[in-house]
């Protein structure tokens, strides 16, 4: 059965989102007054006591909200907000029931429930909760025009950030690129130094030279005089032809050293003499050659206090770190968690074929209070993990990987260790922490994005009368 605006009454406005309400409830006076509660609103309301049709109903209407009553006798409203969650993580719920217990509420939101209502239901809460979710909708779908902008805007060279740390990054390269010999970038490891990298490289005065990647940790010793100078034939055991190393490769563009700090003190002195002279000699032989190569080197250690404990030589980390730049964490710029997490949930949608919108809320809290030591790489396996096992559109808290989940049960067992009260009261204690801190009232309701009406409304604790129920 559908409900929606009469055909006489104008449509809402086209930059408007029109939501879909599905509500399943085998109390048939509860249902019959709907057409009241919503004839005015811009809502297409599907209803059915049945809670097969219902599941039928949502998986063809994808409505955005649905509230179920509790006890039914097909399905409990527990069992199918499970299943409509299992579906589409994304969807709002709200359970109803007669008997209203704080252990059955608690239960419910820790389960994903949006709201907990009790009949006789309040004609002005539920308008006033159905009007909350239609503006997070309306959010919501800005939100995602607005960071599909702001990805483009924020975007540099292939990074992404709108955090004043990335901002003042992405000025510090712009202004060295096209001028610099030696560079040093420091920063924990999977923070994006190789991105940088190729940003200098890009932005320099030879963008279409060669850039050529070397990860010092991945040499052994014995080796590594020959992976960056070569070798000719004959001048070891195994070496049965010359062979070029990664100066020669680089010459005429940008040699990217990674991990510096890894480099057995032995061959700095070496490395040093090439960044004096511009002039290499391959392993086993005599003949000097001369190149041109710009050279940027990385390191996740901290180069200076190794200098103190003659584990990095100084003359080296001088010539190193003439400009020295450093590349934030992850968990000091976390205003561009959002940004990252569109970006590559697109990217990993795109690389799976898969239509994923994005993440519930549930979903981007867990990565927000989360530390992130392995930084931004960490993230993109995050996401990619996410993508990957999301059956539907959307990545909810079971897509991620296990070590999130577990923490994210810690912090809901933590929580349950508190004092349970009711959402009213939850919120009339903050709205009077909130007050009690700014002194203004006016204030406080612009910070809560509610208004004056409504924050006198809890301060005062009033009870809804019962002109103002129905069911």
């Amino acid at each position: 059965m559908t409900l929606g605006k009469k055909e006489n009454e104008s449509s809402a406005p086209a930059n408007d989102i029109v939501l879909r309400l599905l509500i399943v409830d085998d109390d048939l006076d509860n249902l019959a007054l709907m057409r009241q509660v919503f004839e005015n609103e811009p809502v297409e309301v599907f209803v059915t006591g049945d809670t097969s049709e219902g599941l039928d109903l949502f998986r063809t209407k994808r409505p955005q909200i649905v509230t179920l009553a509790l006890l039914m006798p097909q399905m409990g409203g527990m069992e199918m907000m499970a299943n409509i969650l299992a579906i589409d993580p994304g969807v709002d719920v709200i359970l109803i029931t007669r008997h209203y217990s704080t252990d059955a509420a608690v239960e419910a939101i820790k389960k994903g429930a949006y709201d907990y209502l009790t009949k006789p239901i309040s004609v002005a809460r539920f308008r006033e909760t159905l009007r909350e979710l239609l503006s997070h909708a309306q959010l919501r779908q800005h939100s995602q025009e607005l960071e599909g902008e702001m990805i483009d805007a924020f975007q540099f060279e292939g990074m992404i950030g709108r955090s004043p740390l990335m901002l003042d990054l992405f000025r510090k390269i712009n202004r060295v690129a096209r001028h610099f010999r030696t560079i040093l970038l420091i920063g924990e490891t999977g923070t994006g130094k190789e991105l940088a990298a190729k940003a200098l490289h890009r932005l320099g005065p030879r963008p279409t030279s060669p850039f050529i990647t070397a990860n010092c940790s991945a040499w052994a010793e014995s080796l590594l005089e020959t992976e960056l100078f070569g070798c000719v034939k004959g001048a070891f055991t195994g070496a049965t032809q010359d062979r070029k190393g990664v100066f020669e490769y680089a010459n005429g563009g940008t040699l990217f050293l990674d991990e510096i700090g890894d480099m057995p003190v032995s061959s700095q002195s070496k490395l040093l003499r090439v960044l004096q002279n511009q002039e290499i000699q391959r392993v086993g032989s005599p003949i000097v050659h001369k190149v041109d190569v710009r050279v940027i080197a990385a390191s996740s250690r901290d180069l200076h206090v190794m200098v103190a404990e003659n584990k990095f030589r100084q003359d080296l980390y001088y010539r190193l770190s003439m400009m020295e730049i450093q590349v934030p964490r992850l968990a000091d710029r976390r205003e561009d968690l959002p940004l990252l997490e569109r970006y590559m949930v697109h990217s990993f949608a795109v690389q799976s074929n898969k239509q994923i919108r994005g993440l519930t809320r549930r979903a981007q809290a867990v990565l927000s209070r989360y530390s992130w030591p392995g930084n931004v790489r960490e993230l993109e396996n995050v996401i990619g993990h996410g993508c990957i096992m999301a059956e539907g559109g959307i990545i909810d808290i079971h897509n991620l990987p296990e070590y999130l989940r577990i923490l994210q049960h810690s912090a809901t067992v933590d929580a349950g260790e508190k004092e349970i009260v009711s959402l009213m009261e939850m919120t009339q204690r903050y709205t009077r922490e909130v007050v009690d801190r700014i002194h203004n009232k006016a204030q406080a309701a612009h910070l809560l994005g509610i208004s004056r009406t409504k924050l006198y409304r809890l301060l005062s604790k009033k009870q809804i009368g019962e002109s103002d129920k129905i069911g």
